[in-house]
């Protein structure tokens, strides 16, 4: 199979769907590889890195759209992409098509297999290619929130640990999966009074066991959260319903109530985020004020990281793009349930239950396709 790779065009992304190494799996097991010449630059990997372990660099993205059998990407394409997806192709990257209708539209059209990261769902529940970047994620938005908590950045001027003689920023967290822990793990590692909800009491009971009394873990309902939340200087949101829209449990009659110049860091943005006045922005611009509350709503946050992001990601996608890649996705499916359950639109047909719920569309089960 003609596998390739182009450079992201999304504002401020700068990781890349495949690293030179992975171009070494993908030749070893006899496919071919191109890449977009200085799709990697972003993630300090030059294009002799890509060529020396057998990728042929092609000049253009068109060239490798049209080229190639699957694309493997890191984000969403495009509006400008979406004329170069063909029918038949394998598209292999992060969707998030419940929080974007055209994209979905656009992929049933074309008749594309897209495979979406963040649906690849073990039997546990796990969400193996979704949480290398949900762990920098989390980690990273205690990073910015600390940030923004800083005058300069239209915050309270908080320092998040405080120093011995004045209180520790209160840091509430909504939702206790990966991001949720990775957050939690860094914010008291930087000192904070830190809080964590959620609705599953043996998530609850697990936080507790690892964080004990450095944490307060509360049962998640509303009421506990517009609580919690009007007392927070920085609040992370860190709800995921896997292939659905984000939920909105911070509602916007919460933010009179809140801090003035405390800080939200809605993580689920990129699910059309937790908090109701939430809408996306990007690097080089990451916060609004709402009622006096500055929200950092980056909808790639991993990708201000893209080295480490990279690398994290790719190690978890290659297993699966290998499989693809080998078997294509009919084979593929059948062979891997995780993997089945990442295939978002195969073939003009939403495959994805989610996604149709979220639209109000017809879902139709893969299995019945292939």
């Amino acid at each position: 199979m003609i596998v390739g790779c182009v450079k992201e065009i999304k504002k401020h992304e700068y990781r890349v769907g495949l690293t030179p190494d992975n171009v070494h799996a993908y030749c070893a097991a006899g496919h071919e590889v191109l890449i977009e010449a200085g799709a990697g630059l972003g993630s300090a990997f030059a294009d002799a890195d890509y060529a020396a372990m057998g990728a042929r660099l092609v000049p253009a993205a068109a060239e490798v759209w049209a080229a190639c059998d699957m694309i493997v990407k890191v984000k969403e394409p495009l509006a400008e992409e979406y004329p170069l997806i063909r029918e038949g192709q394998i598209l292999y990257t992060y969707l998030h098509l419940a929080a974007d209708r055209p994209l979905t539209d656009a992929l049933l059209r074309c008749g594309a297999k897209a495979v979406a990261y963040e649906t690849i769902r073990e039997p546990d529940g796990s969400l193996p290619l979704l949480k290398p970047m949900s762990e920098v994620a989390g980690r990273l938005s205690i990073q910015e929130g600390a940030k923004c908590l800083e005058k300069p950045m239209g915050g309270m001027g908080l320092l998040l640990g405080g120093v011995p003689g004045v209180p520790k920023a209160r840091v509430v967290i909504l939702g206790g999966g990966v991001v949720g822990t990775n957050a939690c793990k860094m914010a008291i590692g930087l000192g904070a009074d830190v809080s964590i909800l959620d609705n599953n009491l043996n998530r609850l009971t697990y936080l507790d066991d690892i964080f004990g009394a450095r944490i307060q873990t509360l049962y998640s309902t509303d009421a506990a959260i517009e609580k919690a939340v009007c007392a927070a200087d920085l609040v992370i949101g860190a709800v995921l319903i896997p292939g659905a829209a984000a939920p909105k449990l911070l509602k916007k009659a919460y933010l009179k109530g809140m801090k003035k110049g405390s800080v939200i860091v809605d993580v689920a943005v990129d699910q059309g985020g937790c908090c109701e006045t939430t809408h996306p922005t990007y690097h080089d611009d990451p916060t609004f004020v709402v009622e006096g509350v500055v929200h950092y709503c980056v909808a790639n946050m991993p990708g201000a990281v893209s080295r480490t992001s990279t690398i994290a990601l790719t190690n978890a996608t290659l297993r699966y793009g290998l499989l693809l890649a080998s078997k294509g996705v009919e084979e593929a499916a059948k062979a891997d349930h995780p993997l089945r359950l990442g295939v978002n639109c195969y073939g003009g047909k939403l495959t994805c239950k989610e996604v149709a719920e979220t639209f109000g569309v017809e879902y139709t089960p893969l299995s019945t396709l292939i």
